[in-house]
């Protein structure tokens, strides 16, 4: 090694929060070595949506050949890896006890340090996979069971400023699809079909308070309901594509302009967009325009790390571990952990 280099660090990271099972290893917080992920959507799409017992078992299925496959592919070996990390919340809690007890285990066998990661850290991190993040910054999530506007002043400094009441993007979005009458998930069906429609239904947009960074959405899942109930009860098929736009269009337009707002009112350098709804296609386009005329630097993680996946915790575990080292082995699982608390 030359005088001065740094020695590199690896991490293996874990995650099982619902239902992917991930390994991963990440070379210094952003160069991906190997990124495997086993879906469970097929099993969970007859039930409609994701059954945490049958997701739970599903992970210990697979969880040592997803961790033994992802060590192969990254060319490394046990005692090469600096830590090892694990998703410790949120999610669902018996999802994540198999990658705790998975992480622990591999931590006291092989003789590394144990990181407890933050899953919504996770996400954020995603997009220091691709890009330089730039403080302060602004981050826009939106999955399944989370939308939020966080705030971060410094690297690993979370603070949220503005969070949904009611549904998540991600929720809301699949509840709308079952009542269009698409399989789980039903978010990609939305979208595809949002952006093949000719003309939009006028659906409600919750702004809340003018100043508020909060976010609304079962008033306009409950507005979807109507329009496809009122057309049933007049004898006629609901124009489901129109209504997929106008929902499409209503969700969007909120998300844009409050993330727009936040950037401006807070300073920050960038605007970065996460979470399993960033995968929208819809969203991607109308957050890359309004960016562009804004001016605003945006970072947007491609597919693959915008879903759960296991490199973003491994970026994310970076972070925590050049400011504040491992975690405990006697660390838990924890279906409500705070973001904000896991700052560095």
């Amino acid at each position: 090694m030359e005088k001065g280099a740094t020695q590199a660090v690896y991490i293996l990271a874990i995650e099982t929060s619902c239902d992917e099972t991930a390994v991963a290893v990440v070379k210094d917080g952003s160069e991906v070595l190997s990124n495997i992920i086993s879906s469970q959507i097929e099993t969970h799409r007859a039930f409609g949506g994701v059954v945490p017992e049958v997701a739970s078992r599903k992970h210990v299925e697979v969880i040592t050949l997803i961790i033994e496959e992802a060590m192969a592919a990254a060319g490394i070996q046990p005692h090469q890896l600096a830590a090892i990390a694990v998703t410790q919340g949120p999610g669902l809690v018996g999802a994540l006890l198999v990658g705790v007890v998975a992480a622990k285990s591999l931590a006291l066998a092989w003789g590394k340090p144990l990181i407890g990661t933050h899953h919504i850290a996770g996400h954020i991190y995603a997009n220091r996979l691709v890009a330089e993040l730039k403080y302060p910054c602004m981050t826009l999530v939106v999955s399944g069971g989370h939308t939020e506007l966080v705030h971060m002043e410094q690297e690993g400094k979370f603070r949220i400023i503005g969070r949904t009441r009611d549904d998540a993007v991600g929720e809301a979005y699949d509840k709308v699809a079952r009542a269009l009458g698409f399989p789980y998930p039903g978010g990609p069906h939305v979208d595809r079909l949002a952006r093949e429609a000719s003309e939009a239904v006028t659906l409600p947009r919750a702004w809340l308070e003018p100043d508020s960074y909060d976010f609304s959405f079962s008033g306009l899942k409950s507005a979807v309901l109507n329009v496809v109930n009122q057309s049933k009860m007049k004898g006629l098929t609901p124009d489901v594509a129109a209504i997929a736009r106008g929902f499409q269009e209503s969700v969007v337009e909120v998300l844009v302009e409050k993330a727009i707002r936040a950037v401006r009112s807070t300073g920050a350098k960038q605007l970065l967009l996460c979470g399993g709804v960033a995968a929208n296609g819809g969203l991607r386009a109308a957050l890359m325009a309004r960016c562009k005329l804004e001016g605003i630097e945006l970072i947007i993680p491609p597919p693959i790390y915008c879903t759960d996946n296991a490199a973003m915790i491994g970026a994310a575990a970076y972070v925590k571990w050049t400011h504040d080292g491992g975690t405990p082995l006697d660390m838990v699982a924890d279906p409500g952990f705070s973001l904000e608390k896991w700052s560095v």
